[in-house]
C-alpha cells in the first residue's frame, strides 16, 4: 500500500507538471508558480488594456522623386546585423516607396578623429544630397557645426538633438520601453531564472536598455537574476564593433548561469549569439529583426526574439515627411505609442500566451501605468 501510496503521488506530481507546461506554452505562465522548466516564479499576468498602436510610417503616396537622401552611417555601416541595417531598412523602404532619385551611404570608422565625422557631412551636402541623416548620437558635435553651414538642407540625428540648430531633427527612441519587453521575454524564456545583459559601450544610450531589461525581467519575475556586462568604457566605442569580446562576456554570463542573453552591443551581438549557440542557451537580439539577419545566420535557431527600435521606421517617416515638406506632426520620441519600439516574433518562439502578458505590459506602459526608468539600479 505504501508502494501504491507512493507511486500515486509521483503521478499526481507529474501530471501537476504537465499541467503547468500545457498553462505556460512550454515557457510561459499566466499566474505566479515556477514554469514547468523549473524556472522563475512568475508574477501575475497584467491585465489586457484596448490601447492601440499607430504607425505614421502606413497610408498616402507621397512624391520623393526630387530628393538626393544622404546617409552617414555610425561604425559598422549596413551589414552591422543591427542599428546601421535598421537605417539602411527605412532607406531602401523609402526609396522604393517615394521613388527617391539618389541616395549615397557612408561609413565612420571605429575611433575616428572628430573632423572626420565633419568631412563626411560637408561631402553630402557639398553634393547636393538633402535630406542627410547622420545615424547615430556620434554625429551630434559635427552637426553644430556643419549644419548652420549649409541652413538650406534638411540633416537628422539618430540618437541625438542639436541644440538651437532648426534644420537638425532628433530622431531618438524610448529604448527602455522596448527592452521591458525584452526583460519579460527572458524571463519567460529562461529555465534557470538567470539572464544576462551585454552592452557595448558603458554610455547613457546603452544604459537605458539595460535599465528597461531589468525592470521588465524584474516585473516578470521579481527573484530573477541578472548579469550584466559592459565591454569598453564610455569614450572606447570599439565595444560595438568587437565580436571576440562579446563572445567572452557571454561565455561568463553562461559559465555564471545565465541562459537567456540580451545584447545591445552593435556587431558584437554577433559574439553573444555564438557563445549561446555553442552553450545552446537562448538570446535576444536588438535594433533589427536578427533572426533574419544574414550575418548572425549560423546562431538564428537560438534568437527567440528581438528588441526592434525602429530606427527604420524614424528614418522612412522622417524621408517622408521631408518629400511633404512638412515636419510640424513629426514625433518627437519614438515610443511603443507610435510602434517606435517593440519585439519581433520571427521563429515562432514566443507563444500565445507570452504574447498575452506582453500585450498587457505594453498597454500599461502606454497607459502610463507602468513608468519604466531609463537608469539602471547598478
Amino acid at each position: 500500500m505504501r508502494g501504491i501510496a507512493v507511486a500515486a503521488i509521483a503521478l499526481t506530481s507529474v501530471l501537476s507538471m504537465a499541467a503547468c507546461a500545457k498553462d505556460n506554452g512550454g515557457s510561459s505562465s499566466g499566474s505566479a508558480n515556477n514554469n514547468a522548466s523549473g524556472g522563475c516564479k512568475l508574477a501575475d499576468k497584467p491585465p489586457v488594456a484596448g490601447a492601440g498602436t499607430s504607425s505614421s510610417s502606413a497610408g498616402e503616396k507621397v512624391d520623393g522623386s526630387a530628393l538626393k537622401v544622404g546617409l552617414a552611417y555610425d561604425i559598422g555601416g549596413r551589414g552591422d546585423a543591427s542599428f546601421n541595417d535598421s537605417a539602411a531598412a527605412g532607406l531602401d523602404k523609402a526609396k522604393a516607396d517615394f521613388g527617391v532619385a539618389e541616395v549615397k551611404e557612408l561609413t565612420a570608422a571605429p575611433n575616428e578623429a572628430e573632423d572626420a565625422k565633419q568631412t563626411r557631412l560637408r561631402q553630402l551636402a557639398s553634393e547636393g544630397f538633402n535630406p542627410i541623416i547622420g545615424v547615430g548620437f556620434a554625429y551630434a558635435e559635427s552637426l553644430k557645426v556643419v549644419a548652420p553651414e549649409f541652413p538650406n538642407v534638411k540633416f537628422a540625428i539618430v540618437d541625438g538633438a542639436v541644440d538651437g540648430a532648426a534644420n537638425v531633427t532628433p530622431l531618438v527612441f524610448a529604448e527602455e520601453e522596448g527592452s521591458f519587453l525584452a526583460g519579460v521575454i527572458a524571463a519567460y524564456q529562461s529555465k534557470s531564472c538567470h539572464v544576462g545583459f551585454v552592452g557595448g559601450v558603458k554610455i547613457p544610450l546603452i544604459q537605458k536598455f539595460d535599465a528597461g531589461f531589468e525592470q521588465g525581467a524584474k516585473a516578470a519575475a521579481p527573484e530573477i537574476k541578472i548579469e550584466k556586462k559592459y565591454l569598453t568604457p564610455a569614450g572606447d566605442f570599439t565595444g560595438f564593433q568587437e565580436p571576440t569580446k562579446g563572445q567572452e562576456a557571454a561565455k561568463g554570463q553562461i559559465e555564471a548561469g545565465a541562459d537567456v542573453l540580451y545584447h545591445a552591443a552593435g556587431a558584437s551581438g554577433k559574439g553573444v549569439f555564438s557563445a549561446a549557440k555553442s552553450a545552446n542557451v537562448k538570446a535576444i537580439g536588438v535594433d533589427s529583426d536578427q533572426y533574419h539577419q544574414t550575418t548572425v545566420a549560423d546562431s538564428k535557431d537560438v534568437i527567440v526574439s528581438s528588441m526592434l527600435k525602429r530606427v527604420d521606421v524614424a528614418v522612412y517617416d522622417f524621408v517622408k515627411a521631408v518629400a511633404k515638406n512638412d515636419l510640424a506632426n513629426f514625433p518627437k520620441v519614438f515610443d511603443l505609442k507610435v510602434d517606435g519600439v517593440g519585439y519581433s516574433t520571427s521563429g515562432d518562439k514566443i507563444d500565445d500566451n507570452l504574447k498575452q502578458v506582453l500585450d498587457g505590459y505594453k498597454s500599461q506602459i502606454i497607459e502610463g501605468k507602468i513608468k519604466v526608468t531609463d537608469k539602471p539600479s547598478s
